[in-house]
Parts: structure tokens; sequence; C-alpha cells
């Protein structure tokens, strides 16, 4: 396996000027990266070993995600982060002795799902239930701060790559989001480290901010024992209080824990909302610039339950970006676990309310992606729509291969960081080594781009002004795309912007957009050689290994200001249920969601193809070709955004794309109900696998469906990886265009 290298129209209503800025005081601006140079490097922060609920070592996780030969992904950076809360086992034993390193040797007889008592002793676990004689579960707080960074800062160190512990936070009030505090982590002392020949570290660095976010924040850290040893007051000491806040004051306080502790029942959810907007005043307060807060798979658990812990609705997103803009900057609306039964595991009638079964917020995903970001006019767009700095991401969400094992190329359920979706993120590190903070500070300015199957590898956005004194031709604008493409970077010129920046402008200055995309030759990371079983429905034979991009959509929407807290476009519910995604899996539209989650402006304002306003270039540099493209907005007058997707699959392609190319629900691929899938999977192939055969890197790929599709009357389904590695997309993140004289955009400098 080889990695894949370079070898609508927009309703007139909104072109009109938009009223001044609205009535609210916005949070402070994020500042746009600036001065040092940096590339896009790739990574993922959302993964599990054993130390949570997944499957592997830390170690294989590692190797497997940042090495670069086959059977590796190589990533450019990852953050290591399972849930929080407790576990029993230590990740930090390795399978085998092929990741036995001196500091951390195999040991015969323990590996990774070996318990903690097993393995260090009872007496070694600490806070409410440690001890010998406890339950053998430790909170996460201890396993970061005392053996998961240590062994991370060891590999990074050994390995020489940029490598940093984080969380899946499990939320009070809702469900999981990704985070971290990079405090202490990995120190620039680190780089003249001489590590050990025999068994033992001893780490340079710490995560001990990260440690006591934990302990004080987490849902799932119910321990009392303020980081302390089991029984005594000797340790961490702990206290979460937040300046300027209730802390003692407030009902939710436990004095023994010096945290929050909302009750269950009535109104946890709302009181447990409190506590993480608390949490995120923690991290403004102590760490501004050393943390970020993410939501994770955010639809999934359905809406916000004021009596429970399930999903976000907009004004929740809200709120964390109103308390914390600069570490509460974007969600991953593309979740993990792209190869499961329910993509993302996203589901109908998945999660228990007081009310009864709800859906998944949208009922599944649309092409992978949640319908917060999936569905143009939605609730990312909601966001933009006022200003904000609020990014796509996407995960992983590593857990395990599901029927199949670590080391096979298939599965029903998960897919390797990198192996499936990247995160390419520009970080300005210049002369520097990739270090926690330049990537925190990268993912911070939205300057970055989520690709599903290695669809494209580079991507160049440009938005610059022109008018009558500095005029600018689209051919010019377009080649500022293709050079800083070419370089993997932004070239800067005067009077552009890139993603997650904006550009000031006069009231009828043209704003002309610049983009350039590498679709890379080769293969991908697929396991699969035969053709397409989606695209073979129009007629098109390409290789699932070998994807090629079809087209990329322009998408505009216009910018009216921050909503006010407590106003009625403040808050509002995505419709539940068949109000949303009716049994035959056709969709409600904008007009059923509520004003405060949408963004009726948006729309697609240009798809550029083969034959629709793309050529294509061969790089002289590295041989390789581009794509290259340009629209031009004439004399714009309103404050707005534009942001770019793509797709493998045409427009109209059924049962994954409608007439203007938008995402269909995925519910026609999704095996967890198997009546309703929809596209067959016919390709017989010689090289197919029985289940329980092992397939690895070196066997090759295999050339008929396989053996773990969904089967009905007898016929084969696109469904699991299949229906994943099928069905690709990219998105970028936005660039604002602010009018003098219009709305300002708030959220960016």
């Amino acid at each position: 396996m080889k990695f894949r290298t370079g070898l609508s129209p927009l309703a007139l209503a909104a072109i009109a000027a938009i009223g001044s800025t609205a009535a609210i005081t916005a949070p402070t601006a994020v500042q746009a990266a600036s001065s040092p140079s940096g590339k896009y490097v790739t990574g993922d922060f959302h993964n599990h070993t054993t130390c949570s609920d997944g499957t592997i070592s830390m170690q294989k996780l590692v190797s497997k995600v940042t090495d670069k030969t086959d059977g590796t992904f190589g990533l450019d950076w990852f953050v290591q982060a399972g849930h929080g809360g407790n576990g029993n086992r230590n990740c930090t034993l390795v399978e085998d002795a092929t990741l036995s390193t001196p500091a951390y040797p195999f040991v015969e007889g323990q590996g990774p799902t070996t318990t903690w008592t097993n393995s260090i002793g009872a007496a070694a676990i600490k806070g409410d239930g440690g001890g010998v004689g406890g339950n053998g579960n430790m909170w996460r707080w201890q396993s970061i701060q005392e053996y998961q960074y240590p062994l991370l800062e060891y590999l990074s160190a050994q390995k020489n790559v940029p490598l940093f512990i984080g969380m899946e936070s499990v939320v009070a009030g809702h469900e999981h989001s990704s985070m971290s505090v990079v405090t202490g982590q990995m120190p620039k002392k680190l780089d003249k480290v001489t590590l050990p020949t025999g068994p033992g570290y001893k780490a340079v660095g710490n995560a001990n901010a990260l440690a006591q976010w934990s302990y004080c924040f987490d849902r799932g850290d119910t321990d009392t024992s303020r980081g302390n040893t089991t029984g005594t007051a000797t340790g961490n000491n702990w206290d979460c209080s937040v300046a300027g806040s209730l802390n003692a004051a407030d009902p939710s306080w436990n004095a023994t824990a010096h945290k929050l502790i909302p009750a269950s029942g009535t109104g946890s959810g709302n009181t447990g909302h409190a506590k993480t907007v608390e949490a995120l005043k923690w991290m403004a307060q102590n760490h501004g610039n050393a943390s970020y807060y993410v939501p994770a798979h955010l639809e999934r658990a359905g809406p916000f339950n004021p009596d429970g812990n399930n999903g976000f609705n907009i004004e929740h997103l809200r709120d964390f970006n109103n308390a914390a803009p600069n570490i509460a900057f974007g969600f991953e609306t593309h979740p993990g676990h792209g190869a499961a039964n329910n993509r993302g595991e996203y589901q109908v009638l998945r999660n228990t309310f007081p009310t009864g079964k709800v859906d998944s917020v949208g009922g599944t995903t649309y092409g992978g992606t949640g319908v917060y970001g999936g569905v143009i006019g939605g609730v990312w767009d909601a966001l933009l729509g006022e200003g904000r700095n609020y990014w796509f991401f996407s995960s992983s969400d590593w857990h395990n291969r599901g029927i199949f094992g670590p080391d096979d190329r298939r599965s029903s359920q998960d897919f390797y960081p990198g192996e499936y979706q990247r995160d390419f993120v520009m970080v300005r590190n210049g002369q520097d080594k990739l270090r926690p903070q330049t990537i925190v500070d990268g993912l911070r300015t939205g300057n970055s781009f989520a690709v599903d199957g290695q669809l494209i590898d580079r991507l160049g956005l440009v938005v610059c002004k022109s008018n009558a004194s500095a005029y600018l031709s689209d051919s010019q604008v377009r080649n500022y795309a293709y050079a800083g493409a070419e370089k993997g970077s932004v070239v800067n010129h005067t009077n552009c912007v890139s993603m997650g920046e904006k550009l000031v402008v006069d009231a009828g200055d043209d704003v002309v957009i610049g983009v350039s995309v590498r679709d890379p030759a080769g293969t991908n990371f697929a396991p699969y050689s035969f053709a397409n079983p989606s695209l073979a429905q129009v007629g098109m034979n390409q290789p699932i290994n070998k994807p090629v991009l079809d087209h990329v959509d322009l998408i505009r929407g216009m910018v009216s200001g921050y909503k006010t807290p407590g106003a009625a476009d403040y808050s509002g519910e995505w419709p539940r249920n068949t109000a949303w995604l009716s049994a035959d899996g056709v969709t409600a539209d904008l007009a059923v969601v509520p004003a405060a989650a949408k963004n009726t402006s948006a729309a697609i304002v240009k798809t550029f193809s083969a034959a629709k306003g793309w050529n294509s270039i061969v790089s002289t540099t590295d041989g390789t070709t581009y794509l290259r493209m340009s629209y031009r907005l004439p004399a714009v007058v309103a404050s707005q955004y534009v942001r770019l997707r793509g797709s493998n699959l045409p427009a109209a392609t059924p049962y994954e794309t409608d007439a203007s190319g938008n995402p269909l629900s995925d519910l026609f691929t999704n095996a967890n109900d198997s009546t309703k899938l929809r596209i067959p999977c016919t390709v017989a192939g010689t090289n197919v696998p029985e289940n329980g055969v092992s397939w690895t890197a070196a066997n090759g790929t295999i050339n008929g469906c396989p053996n773990h599709l969904a089967v009905v009357n007898g016929q084969k389904m696109v469904s699991y990886d299949v229906a994943a590695w099928s069905d690709l997309w990219f998105y970028s993140n936005p660039v604002y265009v602010e009018v003098n004289g219009s709305v300002k955009v708030a959220g960016v400098k």
C-alpha cells in the first residue's frame, strides 16, 4: 500500500446590504496567524487505546498512525486522546516484542489488556476506589499524569514525531468533546534529552494541567480525592475554583472534592452545561493559548436533553464560543467510526429521552458528515453567518476493526487515524520543529481543511480584493492559489487572505476567489481495487482505491452579526426524528428548522469540474498535476464568507447525492437496517478472503466485494467500509469578507 502522491443559484436577497453590527458585544476576536512560515500538516486528535475503551497499546497506535511504511498511515502529528473517567487496563504495555523499546520493554505474559492491578499493583492506584482492596480502576487524571504522558513523551523523543496527550472528555450536560491543555507538554529541553538504555523513563515535561482539568471538569470523573493518594491529603490537592464564579456558593459544589458535581436527574443537563461553561472559563483564565475544546460527533447523542447528558443544540455551541473563543473554536461534525454499520454510529431512534426514542440529530450522517456541517444553510452556516471563528474538523475516533483484527486492512467499525480521514492544518512553525503549542495555534486559526480517502492532498484557497486602484485578474488570483498549493502552504500577497482569515474591502470592490487542488495519483489506503459500486450506478468504472475528484462546490453565505443570548434567534433545536428524516430517507428542508439554527443565505454559488471551469497544470517543481479555478464576486456590498467542499461522486448519484450534488442521508448504506440498503456490490473477484482469514498490507488488494458486507436476498450490498471508501468528500474552512460600512466579522481579526 502506497501513499497517494502528486506523482444552486444564490438568492438575490442575500446580496443586499445587511444592517450594521448586531446589538451584542462579541467575544474578543481571534488573531490570524502571522509572520512565521509554515505548511499544511496532517493529524488526528480523537482516538482510543486500552486505557479507555480501545483495543491496542499506545505504542502500537502511535506506530500505526505515524510510521511511513506499508500498513501504516504517516501522519505528521498525533494527539492520543481517550475518554475521561477511569479504566482498569494498562495501555503502556505492548502487545509483542516488535513494539518493545529500551524504556518500555515487552513483558512476557502481559499486554495492553492487562489490568493496572496486575501490572503496577493495587497499592499504586490513587483517588477514590484506589489502593489495596479498591475497585482496580485508575482515574484518567492519574493515568495521564503518571503513565500515559511520560510514555508519549518518550515515544516523541525516540521517534522524533510531534505527539501530545489530550482527551475525549465525557461532557457534563452533553456527550463528548475532544480537548487538551498542552501546558508543560513536550518542552524544548526534550530535544536534548538522553534516552535511557534500560527500563524506566522520567519525563522532562508534564501533563499536570490536563490531568487537573480531567479531575475538575470531566463528567466521568466523580473522584473526590483532589488528586491525592487514596485516603490521604498527599498528592495534588487540586482546587477547581474559577475566578469570578460562584464556586463554593454554587449548589453543585462538593466541598470535599473542591469541584462542581451536579446532581443527576431533573435539570442535570442544564446544570451540567453550566459546569462545562465553567470548564471553559477555567481554561481561558489559566491556559488561554494552550487549550482547545472541540465537541465530538456532536449530533450522535440527539439534541440537548435538559434532564440528562445527550447532544448539543446550537445555543450550547454559542455559549462555549462566547465563553472562550480562543479555545472553543470548532466542532467534529465529520465523525469517526466511518466503517461502522451506521456511519459515525449515528442512528435513527438511537437515544432514550424521557419522551421516548430520539434519533441522532439528522437521523444519520450525510456523506459521512453530521447534519450540522453536511447540510448547506444548517448549523455550521448559522455560526459562520454570525462571523464566528468556528471551524470544521474531522476525526477517526479509532477503537477497533469490528470483526477483524487490528492489522487487518478490512474494517466493520473504525479506521485508523490518517487511514481515511485527515485534518490538514497550517502550522506556522518557521524553522522550528512541530510542537504542541504551534499545532494548537494552527488549529485555532481555522486555516485547515478535512479530507476523506486521500481525495485531495493539496489545497490552495485565496480570496483577494480587486478595484480600480489595485486590479487583480482572475488568472492572477488563480495562480496565487496554485502557488500555495504547490508548496503545501500559503503564499502571501497584498490584499489577499486564506482560510480562517478575513479580507476587509470597501463597498463596490470586487472579490476574487482562487482555488487550486491536487488530486493525487496512485492508490489510497483502501484495501479494495474493484470498481466503485456507487459510481457503477451512473456508468462510471473507477477503482475504489483510485478515486478521482469529480467536482468542487464554492459555497457562500452572508454575515449578519452575533446573536444575543436570550433572544428568540439564539436558541433552537434541529427538528427531531421524522420531522427531519422520514422512513424512506427523504429529508425536510430548512423551512422546518428554527431561525436560530440556520442561515438561509448560504448556497452553492459555483460548481467547478473538468467541464465547468477548472483547468489543469503540470507543476514544473514536482511534475504532478494541479487543478486551478477562480470566481469573481463583483461589487460586493455586504459582509460574507466563502467555503469549499468537493466529492468523488457526481450530482444525482442514486442513493448518494441529489441533483445539486448535496450528500443524501447515509440511511441507504447503513447496515444496521438492511431493509434500507439499496446499492448492490456485484464484483465477484479472485482475491477475496474469508472473514476469518487475516488480510494485511502484505496480502495486496481485494479485487471483489468482501464477505463481511450485508447481504439482502442473496446479494451483497454496499455497507461498512466499502460504503465509506465509495463516498469521499473534502471540506475547507471559510474565508470571511468584511465590507466597510456593513456587518463586522467580529470573531476574526
